[in-house]
Order: C-alpha cells, then structure tokens, then sequence
C-alpha cells in the first residue's frame, strides 16, 4: 500500500513527531557543527514539543512547528551560552577580583602609624583635605592661615606620607 499525504495525517501525532527526527536532525546540523551538540538541541526540541504536543494545532504544518521550537529553543541556549561564556573576562564562575579583607586592616594600621609620625600641622592638613574632603579655603579658615600655606603642607605631608607607606625609614 503507498504511503500519501491523507494517511499520514491519520498517523498519531507522536508518530509523525518520531518521523520528522532524521529532518530536525539536518536541520539542527545547520546550527552545529558537532553531533553531540546537534543532538542535544533535537532532544531539547523533541522535549520541549512533547511537553506542549496539546498546542499544535491540526491541519498546520507540523514540521514547521517543530522547527519554530528548534529555532527557539537554539536561540535560548546561544543567549545563555554567550552570557555564561566559560573562559570570558566577566565569567560568573570566575573569582571576584577582590584584595582579602586582612590586607586593608594591615594597610590601615600602617597608614595610622605613618599618619602618626607626621608632623602634627600637616597631619591636620592632610586629616582635613584629604580625609573629610574640606577645600583649601575651609581648611586655612580651620588652621588659621592662608590658602598657599595649606598647599604647601598638604604637598609636603603627602609625600611624607607616601615614603612612609613604600617603606622609607626616616622621609
């Protein structure tokens, strides 16, 4: 008995679904080029159309169908492949690029010590500008003395405080 169009379409449905595999097959190879990854994405269409067989509707054209899910379902894992891109600059699997906390508390103490050790006029200073963001003029008005004053001990205490936090013994 030949086979013509009118009988199939009084196949199952799952039947029909099982017959098209060899064109999902093809039509999945046009998305990879590596068979492992082609059949991975006819099975991820093949469950996917399964899953949701009640909405096709008959009378369409089921293979169009089916490759409407493959297109979809590659298009989902290609977003989700170049999002999580293992070996990629911002990998989420990657090790935040964070100093441990240990090191700010060692580099805090130091930068008390050597804050210390400053001369206490430009301890001020530096405490003032740098420390709670004050402008020259406010911090003159603060230390009583003129805007260049500032400037100049701000220059001078920020080098001396810099040689001490690289290691220099007496700056």
């Amino acid at each position: 008995m030949p086979f013509t169009p009118e009988k199939e379409d009084q196949l199952p449905l799952e039947t029909q679904v099982v017959d098209l595999i060899p064109a999902l097959r093809s039509f999945a190879r046009t998305f990879f080029p590596s068979n492992f990854e082609a059949d991975d994405l006819v099975q991820e269409t093949l469950f996917r159309a399964l899953r949701s067989i009640d909405r096709f509707q008959p009378g369409t054209n089921l293979k169009s169908w089916l490759f409407t899910i493959m297109h979809n379902a590659f298009r989902t894992q290609y977003k989700l492949r170049r999002r999580e891109a293992p070996g990629a600059v911002d990998c989420a699997e990657m090790p935040i690029p964070m100093a441990p906390p240990q090191e700010w508390c060692v580099l805090s103490s130091e930068l008390h010590k050597a804050l210390d050790r400053l001369a206490p006029d430009h301890r001020e200073v530096i405490v003032l500008v740098a420390g709670y963001g004050l402008s020259y003029k406010e911090a003159a008005d603060i230390c009583d003395c003129a805007v260049g004053t500032v400037k100049s001990r701000l220059s001078r205490a920020r080098d001396e405080l810099a040689g001490r936090m690289n290691g220099v013994p007496d700056f």
